[in-house]
């Protein structure tokens, strides 16, 4: 099935009952309209019967406006909170190596303009009449979704990541309310159903929680469903976003934790994250004398690197599991799981208990984020320096400086 991205012909939400749906058209289907591209006018006459229906509020943002512009100041609009919608003040806004791959297309998908942003922390402004789970005033985060089919047997699991229905990302997601697409935590106000709202431990710093949102809980997810603690050898390949996430949650859960890194300048780094140990890759001798020794390693690495080498690294049916998204296929040597019975996994974010379970564990063991606070001015600069891995190791965004 296909969803033409580039149009939103109508609205999905029970609320606009009788009003057009979302055409999704499978090959040689007949589809609900025609032609399958309705003209502008017809657009903009839809749109602004919805905006009789429900009001909007403007709030400023950055945005980028095509693959090759730098993000520049933009005004979006939220729409006016809803029976069970919490509006967030945001404070702070962690900025992920996602919102680069999207802002510029890379991805590809992307829907302009495009303003990143899911790590959002901020406090709540104003709830909607069957609000009980927030109040003005209380600490909130969002992460990486915003809403979710509900019904399918991966959100009735609290997996909403695995929604078999398609989720609703902050951003760069069919907008299912006001129409068009959603705008991400680069701005100043956010308006999220009550459900995808998280709750932020009180005594953590609010500035480093904003990664949590997104690296913390991409980390902690794997280490908890593959059962990290005590008397578990782990590994963390990479020390960078992900990376330093994943060496601080092993550690905390009590597994012995082993840094793999590729920079003998990183050595004391990890260390002073919880590492027990830190191995350079390149060393061919380290990497063979720790051969058949982990339970379970996490690699957080994007670039294109060899896989196999950590492979020959798992015992016997331990397991590796990839949350780094290099942008080419990883070539496998089969023969290095078959011959121990090793396994080779992926693990997207988390679903919404499992990333509020992951805030109260950061908020017991007092774990945040590394990171380096930057007005929005400085976005596009970081964006060049997140490349060259320039950063120790997130940048935050400080969202008063939208003004």
């Amino acid at each position: 099935m296909q969803v033409d991205r580039n149009f939103s012909y109508g609205f999905s939400s029970s609320r606009y009952a009788g009003r057009p749906k979302t055409v999704r058209k499978e090959a040689g289907a007949a589809t609900d309209f025609a032609p399958m591209r309705p003209r502008q006018h017809q657009i903009n006459c839809w749109m602004h019967q919805l905006k009789e229906i429900v009001s909007v509020i403007k709030t400023k943002a950055y945005a980028a406006q095509s693959p090759t512009t730098p993000l520049s100041p933009f005004s979006v609009e939220r729409r006016d909170p809803g029976p069970t919608d919490v509006q967030i003040e945001i404070l702070y806004c962690g900025v992920c190596h996602s919102d680069i791959h999207t802002a510029r297309d890379e991805w590809g998908g992307t829907m302009y303009p495009c303003v990143p942003g899911h790590e959002i922390v901020g406090r709540v402004s104003k709830v909607g009449s069957k609000v009980a789970k927030f109040k003005e005033g209380d600490l909130a985060g969002v992460g990486c979704l915003v809403d979710s089919c509900r019904i399918c047997e991966s959100c009735k699991a609290g997996l909403e990541q695995y929604c078999e229905n398609g989720f609703t990302l902050t951003y760069n997601s069919e907008d299912k309310h006001i129409g068009g697409h959603t705008f991400g935590g680069y701005s100043k106000a956010v308006v999220v159903d009550q459900d995808f709202v998280l709750h932020v431990p009180e005594n953590l710093d609010l500035k480093a929680v904003a990664p949590l949102l997104c690296a913390g809980i991409t980390t902690y997810s794997p280490l908890r469903h593959w059962k990290v603690g005590p008397g578990k050898k782990v590994g963390i390949v990479g020390l960078g976003g992900l990376g330093h996430m994943g060496v601080k949650l092993a550690h905390a859960m009590g597994a012995h934790v082993t840094l793999f890194t590729t920079s003998p300048g990183k050595v004391e780094d990890g260390k002073r994250l919880g590492a027990n140990e830190v191995i350079i890759s390149k060393d061919n001798a380290q990497m063979a004398k720790a051969a058949n020794s982990f339970d379970f390693i996490l690699d957080a690495v994007s670039a294109q690197h060899d896989i196999n080498a950590y492979f020959n690294l798992l015992k016997r049916e331990g397991t590796l599991v990839q949350v780094g998204a290099p942008p080419l296929p990883l070539p496998v040597n089969v023969f290095g799981l078959i011959f121990k019975r090793r396994n080779f996994a992926g693990s997207l974010i988390g679903g919404i208990p499992e990333t509020q379970e992951m805030l109260d564990f950061c908020g017991k063991h007092n774990i945040v984020s590394d990171i380096e606070l930057i007005p929005i001015s400085k976005v596009n600069e970081a964006y060049e320096r997140m490349i060259r891995s320039d950063v120790k190791y997130r940048f935050v965004i400080d969202i008063a400086s939208l003004g």
